[in-house]
């Protein structure tokens, strides 16, 4: 399977899990933190993570996204679900070292294959209590529900399209939970979100 992407933006959002803000002892955000990714990153299930040479501490990120469905701008919070086609899992994988070094994220999380995406996109989803767990060799290392998020799917579209147009294909993540850490080559990673399966890649 290829995912579930046709070339359009990918926007996330970072520190957005209550648990996860309190885990890196940092303040809850008054407004949501959004980052993109290239259209290069993108990569489907069962696909490999490369780890690039130039970073020796690469990491995880589980996260529940959504795709676009009509073209945004300026959405009310109330109005977002009539935008958003369906949701999908995401990896936000991420040279951590290199996030550290450079003080900005667009090298640390830009790499060819750091966002792999999938399985599918289910159209018919509710994203209210949903679990969400990321598993390395078969062992839990993320383990959440959404309940726990600090800007639903639903605001951060609003916010996103106050600041950019969103057009359909487009794709949103929402922010990782605790537990992130690191990959090593030939690991398995696994992110799994209820009700919208698994998506499974190799580290090489």
């Amino acid at each position: 399977m290829l995912a579930p992407y046709d070339g359009g933006k990918v926007i996330l959002a970072g520190l957005n899990y209550k648990d996860h803000a309190r885990e890196m002892k940092m303040p809850t955000p008054k407004e949501p933190i959004i980052f993109l990714k290239p259209p290069t990153a993108v990569t489907g299930p069962d696909t490999k993570i490369v780890y690039p040479a130039q970073s020796k501490n690469l990491h995880y990120e589980a996260e529940l996204a959504f795709i676009v469905g009509k073209t945004a701008k300026n959405i009310k919070p109330a109005d977002s679900a009539k935008y958003i086609l369906g949701y999908t899992c995401l990896n936000d994988v991420t040279a951590r070292d290199l996030q550290t070094k450079d003080g900005q994220w667009t090298r640390a999380k830009g790499f060819d294959t750091f966002c792999p995406l999938g399985p599918w996109i289910e159209t018919a989803y509710d994203w209210r209590h949903k679990a969400i767990k990321l598993c390395l060799n078969g062992g839990v290392r993320q383990a959440s529900t959404t309940d726990n998020f600090i800007f639903d799917p639903h605001y951060l579209l609003a916010f996103i399209s106050s600041v950019m147009t969103l057009y359909p294909g487009d794709v949103v993540s929402t922010g990782t939970p605790p537990g992130v850490g690191p990959m090593l080559s030939g690991d398995c990673v696994e992110v799994t979100i209820e009700g919208l399966g698994a998506l499974t890649n190799k580290v090489t």
